[in-house]
């Protein structure tokens, strides 16, 4: 356990003050990868022709661009540092999401026609070509997107472990991470909303405006983020008090673990640890479970209740269901509780709070069954699993800035990234896939039928992952080990 030597000195709260800068990075990262799955249904696809292949090809290919700039972008953030990284990330991604705007008339200029109602009015082969047409460019603004998008998680990471003690870390991840809730809680009554507007003022088809919009949000956080960043130890806003409680864990571990000049772990070297590989199997198990619920939950109460994304009704649901994932602040609380309270270390802390969060989503087994009865149960339960995950994420990758040092905490996060990254990229295409066949053949599973019997599917598998992936990290990693170099 680590001590905390308290002085007269009242101590300063500025790692709050960074905490809030990660949040909102998140909370706008959230926003830009939302833009596509709340306007593609009902602003998109008609006038580009889509079916929910077309849509899940090009979430499935974001996904694995995402997972392989994981990689990278962990060992770039390590590499650049913190601050610069950081800014890079947000760039690229901000510049992604506004070329997004370009793909409808990059695809009238390929295509030959003239303007959106063109589009929306051609009939037989043309169709197929607009739409794979653009299909191709969303893929190309989606590429950008998932590389800058990429850097987030390993930079916010690798800043709660400068900023917080281990026992922390956990609640301030999980309050940073409550961005992606907040972005996801915003996202529905304002994105369609934008769309609207600038469709009945007659600014192209509306969507193009509100990736741009929200877009730019990025560049507002790159201006504050050059104010208020510095490191701890060298920031004058970080009183001597503050640094004291932010480094409390030196004294209890390896004097080499901390130094500026430490010994750095090559990528192969991270692969040969059991940690790395409880962190990216809890990661590709599970991470895909929130991009389904992130990309398909609009499309899914427009499919089964016939809510379009615009609809008072839809954005009132959506809403809530991201209210209730709010709760997964608590969940990064959780093991700081258990902590206090029995003295565990962090690693046992957060398994026992994981196994508690791994429960929840089994309550997805019964959206579909229940959602014969009204819309809200699905959106509660969803809202239900969504927070679990929150709460799971918060803590997964806490594990992974617990066991090893600071200089490899990105690129480990990174790691976790890509497999997270794998697992949505299966679990979108294969849902586009499914839903098409589904609703083609009048599949019929456990009493549903089309695409609704699609939807039970995925829900089945979505409710298991996490108390699967919880047994592989503990089989994997039995009990704290920290990894010294």
């Amino acid at each position: 356990m680590s001590t905390f030597k308290t002085t007269s000195e009242k101590i300063s709260n500025y790692r709050w003050i960074i905490c809030f800068m990660l949040f909102f990075a998140t909370t706008v990262n959230y926003l830009d990868r939302q833009v596509l799955s709340l306007t593609w249904k009902d602003f998109i696809a008609p006038e580009f022709h889509w079916t929910d292949t077309h849509y899940g090809t090009i979430t499935a290919i974001f996904s694995i661009i995402y997972a392989i700039a994981n990689l990278f972008a962990g060992r770039f953030v390590d590499w650049l540092g913190s601050r610069k990284g950081y800014l890079w990330a947000i760039a690229i991604w901000s510049v992604g999401a506004c070329l997004h705007a370009l793909c409808g008339w990059a695809t009238e200029m390929s295509v030959g026609l003239q303007d959106v109602n063109d589009m929306l009015a051609a009939s037989g082969a043309l169709t197929s070509t607009i739409a794979i047409t653009s299909v191709y460019y969303f893929i190309a603004a989606r590429i950008v997107l998932a590389v800058g998008e990429s850097g987030n998680f390993p930079a916010a990471i690798k800043v709660t472990a400068e900023y917080f003690p281990k026992k922390d870390r956990a609640f301030a991840t999980s309050i940073f991470n409550a961005g992606a809730t907040v972005g996801a809680l915003i996202a529905p009554v304002s994105i369609p909303s934008l769309a609207s507007y600038f469709k009945s003022i007659g600014v192209g088809n509306g969507w193009e405006m509100a990736f741009i919009v929200i877009g730019a949000l990025g560049f507002i956080w790159m201006g504050l983020w050059l104010f208020v960043y510095k490191k701890p130890q060298e920031n004058p806003r970080v009183n001597a008090a503050e640094l004291a409680y932010i480094q409390q864990d030196k004294e209890n571990e390896d004097a080499s673990h901390h130094t500026e000049n430490e010994p750095k772990l090559t990528l192969w070297q991270c692969f040969t640890y059991r940690q790395t590989w409880a962190v990216a199997l809890g990661k590709f198990l599970t991470d895909g479970v929130w991009w389904f619920f992130l990309f398909w939950t609009p499309a899914y109460i427009s499919d089964v209740y016939g809510f379009s994304s615009d609809s008072s009704t839809a954005q009132l649901l959506i809403f809530v269901l991201y209210a209730i994932t709010m709760l997964s602040i608590y969940g990064g609380k959780l093991p700081t509780i258990i902590i206090n309270k029995t003295g565990k270390d962090p690693y046992a802390a957060r398994m026992k709070a994981m196994l508690i969060f791994a429960v929840f989503p089994l309550l997805a087994l019964f959206a579909q069954p229940l959602g014969n009865i009204s819309y809200w149960f699905p959106v509660i339960i969803i809202g239900i699993a969504g927070a679990a995950h929150q709460s799971w994420s918060a803590n997964i990758y806490s594990v992974g800035s617990d066991m090893f040092p600071k200089s490899a905490v990105a690129t480990i996060i990174g790691i976790g990234g890509m497999a997270g990254g794998v697992g949505a990229f299966l679990i979108n295409m294969c849902s586009g896939i499914l839903f098409d066949y589904a609703e083609a053949t009048k599949m019929a599973f456990l009493g549903f039928e089309g695409k609704e019997a699609g939807y039970f599917i995925i829900f089945c598998i979505c409710a298991v992952a996490y108390l699967i992936a919880w047994c592989v990290m503990k089989a994997l990693v039995p009990k704290y080990k920290l990894i010294k170099l």
